[in-house]
């Protein structure tokens, strides 16, 4: 299977709310192209209630068989990558789960679970290396529409009566 990857970092932001049942909330807010040389939740920025953090690397990865997508998102005039972070015991509460440039594995993380997904502007670098993956890798599928099997009228008068139901009582 072809696959590529590259390191990215991320930066994420907690937000004070004013709010009875939940003090903050977790958004991821940006990727970098590369791994900065920054410790993991190195604090970035503090003003009015948002501490920005430099939340660490995250392996992308790239795979083969997911050109068709890579190319939709690229083309859909607001290229994206989806992070996902997860509720963690450990401080700061929250650990980077996932980093995808592929916009239905986004999209399907958004479906279940209390994990926090966001998407975010794809850096020019990473948009071009991501351009290059799809030009060199990318294999046009036909679309084959699926036919159906004829029903067959018969089927139902083939079948014997159901035992046990009240028209065998009778």
């Amino acid at each position: 299977m072809v696959q590529e990857t590259a390191e990215v970092g991320v930066i994420v932001e907690r937000r004070a709310l004013d709010n009875p049942w939940i003090d903050h909330v977790w958004v991821p807010v940006a990727v970098l192209a590369g791994a900065p040389s920054a410790a993991p939740w190195s604090v970035l920025h503090e003003s009015d209630g948002v501490t920005r953090f430099y939340a660490g690397t995250f392996k992308l990865e790239l795979f083969g068989c997911d050109t068709g997508m890579y190319r939709d998102n690229l083309r859909s005039g607001r290229p994206s990558l989806w992070i996902a972070l997860r509720s963690s015991d450990a401080p700061p509460g929250v650990v980077l789960h996932l980093v995808t440039a592929d916009p239905f594995e986004g999209e399907s993380l958004t479906e279940a679970g209390p994990d926090i997904i966001e998407a975010v502007p794809m850096p020019i670098e990473l948009q071009q290396w991501l351009a290059a993956f799809v030009e060199t890798h990318h294999v046009e599928r036909p679309f084959i529409k699926r036919k159906r099997d004829r029903a067959d009228p018969d089927a139902l008068a083939r079948r014997g009566p159901r035992s046990g139901t009240t028209d065998d009582a009778e």
